[in-house]
């Protein structure tokens, strides 16, 4: 089966080209013919299709499908590889042998990094298994004959004969730039060149092996896109060995993304850092953005084609983890030295659990998930889907994919285990639904609700700030949350979010606090839709004013002077220019723009608001959300800088012009060849 479960399903799931030069009525060379019955004969016995059942999550439950793949027999034990995409999420493993004979099997391992997985055979008693040899794949050239080997949708065995096309088949950068062949979170193009190939192959024929004449593995085949692609045989060997003595792989970690030097770059070796992580060993040691690479332990560095990235990635992953390694590079005229430790590269996706009580499908989150979704901490537990009318579903403020539970009846959640825990301490002896007073996170607000662990009901707040403004975000204290803190008289407001650096942060206004009146004018907010009480109220107000919030914390009554502010501007209220030469639009980045992608107060940049299909700016990848932070190097921090030095780069016809952008919480710099009018 040759299919991709995540961003790229058309990419993978394509049928291949027509087998070269072989058709039904064609026979071949009497020397070709031999050879291809001698490789037959040695892989033949060993070749099997696998049938999974696979676990997938999906509106809060665990629900399972049925796919089937290819794979091949590795070691006389009845060790199987094949791709992770086609066992990696297998619940119930079945294997066919060309034969027919059936048997159950286990999964071992699987490194999604590469899209390889290695299963084991579990034949009713002890035997030896006929196993398929691996060839040298770096010995393979360009016009070498080779066999796709496997069981196309599902089918009997098949034999499929074509040369290779292609020794270091990369993704095209338009791929890339969103993530590559993205398996599980993680970009199979960051380790893997493919073999390219013209022998036929369609869904199925994942995960089986591409052989050479002597019989020998020297891919596993994993894509169609046109032609065929294989994983090489080396790099599969070497990940089947670990995943056989570890049942994972252990790879090192720095946190440096990287991209090939710029065209223009003065350096003749090296690879350009496009972004370093908080708080990973790069960061520790103080690698930056926009350095170039030269050595890494003694080893030099040379990447100025996207073909060379995997070469560098491995070079990474090898590294011994816990041991401080040099590394050389060069910032600008500068020349540095560092010492910087290399830590175990974890599994980005954690495995998914259904919590029935709940009616959501969670996971623990990754150091990089955590980044990603721009958190300090990888405590909590991601919710990655609801039930729709289940008790999560049904929570008033409702529970939604992408939230993270951080605490249930007033007990901490840091993981899995301390949810499942708290659950089942809920319904020790409870016959009927619970009401459970659960906090949970989204994006910078903290969140109170009332979980039935299971019922139903949802509705959704909105509100858009005017005139005066008090910075922070609230929810009504509603009457169940009201009862579960202990206080069913409870009206008004709770705190969700303080804007840092705000007057109300000043003020001392903590996440938590019950806002109950404004200048002694008591709230009545007691349900959802009376969301707009509070901000209804503070719009009366002049901006500048200072008015006294009487609020609660921790039962205690307080009284909070604070000044209220102008409204920040809406996106729509910032100024924007389009360039026609680029074709691109940028705006000026907002209050919530920063609030919302945790950026600082002082972030400087604008945001790329439009840009037009087939112009300058679409071919460099400029995407919309992008921020862009420099032109050529000079920061670009307003509309009105990109517009000043845009026209200074028109007027001067310049050769190349590079932005350097951040997308999402990864800096990459972008550079274009403009053809000026």
């Amino acid at each position: 089966m040759v299919l991709h479960r995540n961003l790229l399903a058309f990419v993978v799931c394509v049928g291949a080209v027509l087998s070269a030069g072989v058709s039904s009525g064609d026979s071949l060379p009497s020397p070709l013919r031999a050879a291809v019955d001698r490789a037959v004969s040695v892989v033949k016995p060993a070749l099997v299709q696998i049938h999974v059942v696979e676990s997938y999550f999906r509106e809060g439950r665990e629900t399972k499908y049925q796919i089937s793949g290819s794979g091949a027999v590795i070691t006389p034990e009845g060790h199987v590889i094949t791709n992770h995409h086609v066992a990696g999420h297998a619940t119930r493993i079945k294997v066919i042998f060309f034969d027919k004979e059936e048997m159950e099997a286990t999964l071992v391992g699987k490194d999604p990094l590469t899209d390889l997985a290695i299963i084991k055979l579990q034949p009713e008693t002890p035997r030896e298994f006929p196993t398929v040899p691996f060839g040298d794949s770096d010995a393979v050239r360009v016009g070498d004959q080779v066999l796709a080997m496997g069981s196309p949708r599902a089918l009997s065995q098949s034999v499929t004969l074509g040369i290779v096309s292609n020794t270091q088949m990369i993704m095209p950068a338009s791929m890339r730039r969103y993530g590559g062949m993205e398996m599980d979170g993680e970009d199979v193009g960051a380790l893997v060149r493919w073999l390219g190939h013209d022998a036929a192959i369609y869904p199925g024929n994942s995960g089986g092996p591409l052989v050479n004449l002597n019989g020998e593995i020297i891919g596993i085949n994993e894509i169609g896109v046109g032609l065929g692609g294989a994983i090489p045989g080396n790099l599969a060997k070497q990940v089947g060995e670990e995943l056989i003595a570890k049942g994972k792989m252990e790879r090192g970690w720095l946190g440096v993304e990287v991209q090939p030097r710029l065209k223009h770059s003065p350096h003749e070796s090296g690879v350009l850092v496009s972004g370093v992580l908080t708080s990973s060993p790069g960061a520790d040691a103080g690698i930056q953005a926009g350095d170039v690479l030269m050595s890494i332990n003694g080893i030099g560095v040379d990447v100025r084609f996207a073909e060379q990235l995997p070469d560098f990635n491995q070079l990474v992953a090898e590294l011994p983890i816990g041991q401080p390694v040099s590394v050389k590079l060069q910032r600008g005229d500068e020349a540095l030295a560092l010492d910087v430790t290399p830590i175990e590269r974890e599994v980005f996706l954690q495995d998914e659990v259904e919590l029935r009580a709940w009616g959501v499908t969670v996971r623990e989150m990754s150091f990089r998930m955590a980044k990603e979704l721009k958190r300090e901490t990888t405590d909590g537990v991601l919710i990655t889907s609801v039930r729709p009318g289940g008790p999560a579903g049904s929570s008033k403020p409702q529970i939604k994919r992408n939230d993270v539970l951080v605490s249930v009846a007033g007990e901490t959640i840091t993981d899995i285990a301390s949810l499942q825990a708290a659950t089942e301490k809920l319904q020790v002896e409870a016959t009927d639904p619970i009401p459970t007073l659960t906090g949970f996170e989204r994006k910078n607000g903290q969140f109170l609700t009332v979980v039935d662990v299971g019922l139903k009901e949802l509705q959704d707040p909105g509100l858009e700030v005017k005139k005066a403004w008090l910075p922070v975000e609230t929810q009504v204290i509603t009457r169940d949350i009201a009862e579960l803190l202990g206080d069913e008289s409870l009206m008004g407001f709770r705190v969700t979010h303080v804007y840092k650096e705000s007057t109300a942060e000043k003020a001392g206004i903590q996440v938590g606090d019950l806002i109950h009146a404004v200048d002694e004018q008591p709230l009545t907010a007691t349900a959802l839709e009376h969301y707009e009480e509070l901000p209804t109220l503070v719009r009366q107000y002049r901006s500048g004013t200072s008015v006294t919030l009487s609020i609660s914390r921790d039962g205690e009554a307080r009284e909070v002077p604070v000044e209220l502010v102008r409204a920040p501007k809406l996106d729509r209220e910032m100024k924007k220019y389009r360039n026609d030469d680029f074709e691109f639009t940028v705006r000026d980045i907002t209050f919530f723009d920063k609030a919302e992608e945790s950026w600082a107060t002082s972030q400087a940049g604008v945001l790329i608001d439009e840009v037009t299909s087939g112009g300058w700016a679409a071919l460099g990848q400029l995407a919309v959300g992008d921020l862009l932070l420099t032109i050529d190097g000079q920061p670009a921090n307003t509309v009105e800088d990109v517009e000043r030095l845009l026209s200074e780069l028109a007027e001067k016809k310049a050769d190349t012009v590079v932005f350097k952008v951040l997308h999402g919480i990864h800096t990459e710099f972008i550079e274009i060849e403009p053809k000026w009018s």
